[in-house]
């Protein structure tokens, strides 16, 4: 409609055309000009003649799409733009979420309801950034009380709701009285630090007062109460809605990151930041504040912790130790794969995370001496570093217009589309809009053609000017004698370490371990390292304070190859050798019974010491993973033996559990007969991994909860027994968790009941089951209980009347597999992209249904192709190569466990890591692999798998 700014705009009054020529986007403001006036004529109008207020749409217009366009929906929200030069508070917008909801006669908050305000209010907001009556500090301020009133919100409507199904939480006062427990949430990163960003993650964590169990009308625990809660809050601020999502929310900070529980108790909290937390953890929690919740209870933590955050000398190792942080966090970034011209203001060196990570490594080296540098705002921070001369004039002016920089330039690329980016634009064009934005206050001239290349000029030079500093910053913390050489090499003799090949243990070390233990010493001087010295180092380091496993190293040369081994090739269990150095016992263990298989039965604790059951379940998985690593086990034996010690804590488990349960009752005269002799009447079925015998480091395990008929009156007492069997396996102490648990395949999901009949699951799958829940059973194994076969059996059978022998399990599988390709394709693509693990997956379930349904009590993946092959459903060449093709696929799964200590869901980028994975999948598959060609090897059987796959499903 508009071709160019010189295009006449007569039904547009002169002062809104003034501002729409000085915009960094003239046509296109020009367009949404026409288009809003011609929609709201009235309002348009009204604005036009406000001089304030007539630039309010040429600033939107000319910043943001997404802004524009709900502003041409919601004309009304542009009145709501109340106290434009008043910065509000927290307490100001929770007033006007509650005002927001009144009008829409809202009585119980939506995730859309929610988004809807946040979009309302960032109108507000933006419009205070961009005409420049705000600062940057009061911007990200505002965006973060706006963010604290609707997460607020969002917890007590969650709460609201799970009290009203299970009453309130209560817990036992030291005087024995009952009282409410309480739940907060903690903000970390940028939210914590009050200075979010307009599309920002938020980085949270969950914490409830104490243990204890509901008032009903369902009982449950404590722990499951918030549990629900957290989840049902995360899943409202995530949930997609016409207006966006009100909060992408990250978890992955709290304890144990991926793998600790959701939310902790306080003094599960306590323990853990007081002898577990690693440093990085701790680093964290600078910028954690309480943002939803109970506030003295999230208080109460923070209080506890702040002493172990900050440093009591200028101790070098405190940098170093936060290097490796930095180095980690880089590492994950190198996933990424930014081109060469992509410039990520974020990540780049010299970048905002480089500011923030100066500013929290002068914080931590000053701050138990100067408490006031204690804060989690960068900009104040600095400024507080500044007045105690803790940073020179020249070096706060710099860092501070660096940053307000940047974050301005982070801002504008967010503002467009609502997205969390911090890339700038590639297209030449783009760039120049994003340079004009940078550069124009409203009221300017429009700028000259070469200002593109302005903005990468200034913004490199200011990445320059913090690299500089952070380099003198940092390293000035450095003492001289400090070296990574070993004493074999003369100081002089300073060699990179990719040029020698090999990295060195400390001479400082190893002359210290020559006393007690020369033997050992010696072979380190003579072996060397080739990777994982830092972890290394730490451990010996430990071994010195803590000198009890030395003799053993020392007299022991296979054992010291063995720890050197799984140094070179996990640093995840270099960083449990390094936090438990009694581990090595278990790698002795192995060394001198390479081929024993162990009775767990003996070796694990006393029945009702929970503790002891966890210790045993870290040491026997150590154990299990060092000699697959060490002896070149096949994989398929790894991980049979981790499925049985994951079935074997969760028996034990169930036994601690009922003899509770039993007490309780007991202690309450509530009892009948037969609970005097129990018989284990309930089921515990696994599914997924474990069910497969195929479970894994850091799998999730599937359970399901069943009980006969019989006993269906007596479904509370049961209900007790999960509850209890599931805090005992996922609760966190001081020794971890157990296993991380998923019991949402059971019919209905979350919201069926946890334990549940076995009339009912035969009633679910003959009716109302979908495809997928049939085929999750089709891995179903009894992993406790009595007579869990001989029931899996039978639900076997309505599964294959259902699937099987209506012709239509061919069909569905392929509809099944492809929705799978399209959805996870992308985020887990070693499983779910095409020709990925899942292939092969759905191959084997497929024929198996063909097969009449059959019933496998033993069901792992080498088995199931034998028994198909053995049926003719496949000849010799395609089982050899299923069974070639998914022994790469759980090796490569394994080894991205192994080497990293979570489930990955790529092949990581960084080439040290690469290079483990390479040298641990040749051990595992027999194949000559290279880091190098990972890739392309994976991708090539991919190809292939993809192939049998259409043969079997299309023809």
């Amino acid at each position: 409609m508009h071709s160019t700014i010189d295009s006449p705009l007569p039904a547009v009054p002169r002062p809104i055309h003034g501002w729409i020529e000085s915009s960094p986007d003239p046509v296109r403001v020009s367009r949404y000009i026409d288009e809003f006036a011609a929609r709201h004529p009235s309002t348009f109008d009204l604005l036009a003649s406000d001089q304030e207020r007539a630039r309010w749409l040429p600033v939107i217009f000319g910043c943001s799409s997404f802004l524009s366009e709900e502003i041409l929906r919601q004309p009304e929200w542009l009145a709501c733009v109340a106290d434009f030069h008043q910065q509000l508070t927290a307490g100001d917008y929770k007033d006007r979420l509650a005002g927001f909801l009144q009008k829409r006669a809202v009585l119980k908050p939506a995730a859309l309801d929610l988004a809807m305000f946040r979009r309302r209010e960032l109108l507000r907001i933006v419009l205070r950034d961009r005409v420049g009556i705000a600062s940057l500090a009061a911007i990200t301020d505002e965006i973060s009380s706006l963010a604290d009133a609707i997460l607020a919100c969002a917890l007590a409507t969650v709460a609201k709701d799970v009290e009203a199904r299970h009453g309130k939480p209560l817990t036992e006062s030291q005087g024995g009285a009952k009282e409410q427990a309480v739940f907060t949430v903690l903000a970390l990163g940028k939210l914590g630090g009050r200075e979010l960003n307009y599309s920002s993650d938020i980085d949270l964590m969950f914490l409830y007062s104490e243990n204890g169990e509901t008032a009903g009308p369902q009982v449950i625990t404590n722990k499951e109460f918030f549990k629900k809660v957290a989840n049902q809050f995360t899943n409202m601020l995530s949930t997609y809605t016409a207006a966006g999502v009100c909060y992408r929310v990250d978890l992955r900070l709290r304890p144990e990151g991926t793998l600790g529980e959701i939310c902790l108790s306080l003094p599960a909290a306590k323990e853990y930041y007081s002898k577990r937390a690693r440093d990085w953890e701790l680093q964290m929690l600078i910028k954690a504040r309480v943002t939803a919740g109970n506030e003295p209870l999230g208080q109460a933590l923070l209080d506890f912790v702040e002493p172990s955050i900050y440093s009591t000398t200028l101790d070098f190792s405190t940098i170093e130790t936060m290097s490796v942080t930095r180095e980690r966090i880089t590492e994950k970034l190198a996933r990424k794969r930014f081109s060469k011209n992509v410039l990520d203001v974020k990540l780049a060196r010299g970048g905002i995370r480089d500011i923030e990570f100066l500013v929290q490594c002068l914080q931590r080296l000053h701050g138990a001496r100067e408490a006031r540098v204690r804060h989690g705002g960068t900009l104040l921070a600095l400024a507080r570093l500044h007045d105690r001369d803790l940073l020179s004039t020249t070096e706060y002016s710099r860092l501070v217009d660096a940053y307000e920089y940047l974050r301005r330039l982070e801002h504008l690329l967010q503002l467009e589309d609502d997205r969390q980016t911090h890339t700038l634009p590639t297209n030449p064009a783009d760039l120049g809009r994003l340079a004009r934005r940078m550069n124009t206050a409203q009221d300017t001239p429009q700028v000259s053609t070469g200002i593109a290349t302005e903005l990468l000029k200034d913004l490199n030079q200011r990445l320059e000017n913090v690299q500089v500093i952070y380099e003198r910053i940092v390293h000035a913390q450095r003492p001289l004698h400090y070296s990574p050489l070993s004493s074999n090499h003369p100081s002089g003799n300073h060699q990179p370490v990719e040029q020698r090949g090999e990295v060195d243990v400390s001479g400082e070390i190893l002359d210290a371990l020559a006393r007690p233990a020369p033997i050992f010493a010696e072979r380190l001087r003579q072996r060397g390292l080739h990777r994982s010295e830092r972890a290394l180092n730490a451990f010996l380091s430990t071994l010195l304070r803590q000198p009890q496993q030395l003799p053993l190293l020392n007299s022991h040369p296979a054992l010291a190859d063995w720890m050197l081994e799984l140094f070179e090739l996990s640093p995840y269990l270099g960083e449990q050798l390094a936090r438990f150095p009694e581990l090595v016992e278990e790698i002795r263990r192995a060394v001198d019974h390479p081929t024993r298989r162990w009775a767990f039965e003996g070796l694990a604790a006393p029945l009702n010491d929970i503790g002891g059951l966890r210790r045993f379940y870290r040491r026997e998985m150590f154990r299990i993973q060092a000699t697959s690593i060490c002896l070149r086990e096949p994989v398929f034996a790894t991980l049979d033996n981790t499925s049985a010690l994951a079935e074997f804590v969760i028996a034990r488990a169930y036994r601690i559990a009922l003899e509770r349960a039993l007490a309780h009752a007991r202690s309450r005269a509530t009892l009948e007969k037969p609970f005097y002799d129990p018989q284990n009447e309930m089921m515990v079925v696994a599914l997924g991994r474990l069910g497969m015998r195929e479970f894994d480091l850091a799998s999730d395990a599937d359970l399901l909860f069943i009980i006969p008929d019989a006993e269906g009156h007596r479904q509370r007492f049961w209900t007790r027994v999960a509850e209890h069997l599931i805090e005992i396996l996922t609760s966190y102490t001081g020794d971890g968790t157990i296993l991380s648990l998923d019991t949402r395949l059971r019919p209905n999901g979350r919201e069926g009941m946890l334990v549940q009949t076995e009339s009912t699951y035969r009633d679910y799958f003959s009716t109302k089951a979908e495809a997928w829940e049939g085929i999750a059973y089709m891995k179903a194994r009894g992993v406790a209980g009595d007579r869990a076969t001989a029931f899996l059996n039978e639900l076997q059978k309505v599964d294959w009347r259902r699937w099987g022998q209506s012709g239509r399990s061919r069909q569905d599988l392929r509809q099944m597999r492809m929705r799978l390709q399209r959805e996870q394709g992308t985020v887990a693509p070693l499983k779910a992209t095409e020709g990925g693990y899942y292939d092969a997956d759905f191959i084997l379930m497929y024929l198996r249904l063909k097969g009449a349904g059959m019933f496998y009590k033993s069901l792992n993946t080498p088995e199931r192709i034998e028994v198909v092959e053995n049926m003719g459903h496949l000849d010799c060449s395609e089982a050899e190569f299923l069974l070639e093709a998914t022994t790469y696929f759980r090796a490569l799964d394994h080894a991205l466990r192994v080497v990293t200590g979570r489930t990955e869901e790529r092949i990581p980028a960084a080439p040290e890591q690469r290079e483990m994975i390479a040298e641990l999948m040749q051990r595992w598959t027999g194949r000559r692999l290279a880091a190098t060609s990972l890739d392309s090897d994976l991708l090539s059987l991919q190809t292939r798998m993809r192939r049998v796959f259409d043969s079997v499903f299309t023809h």
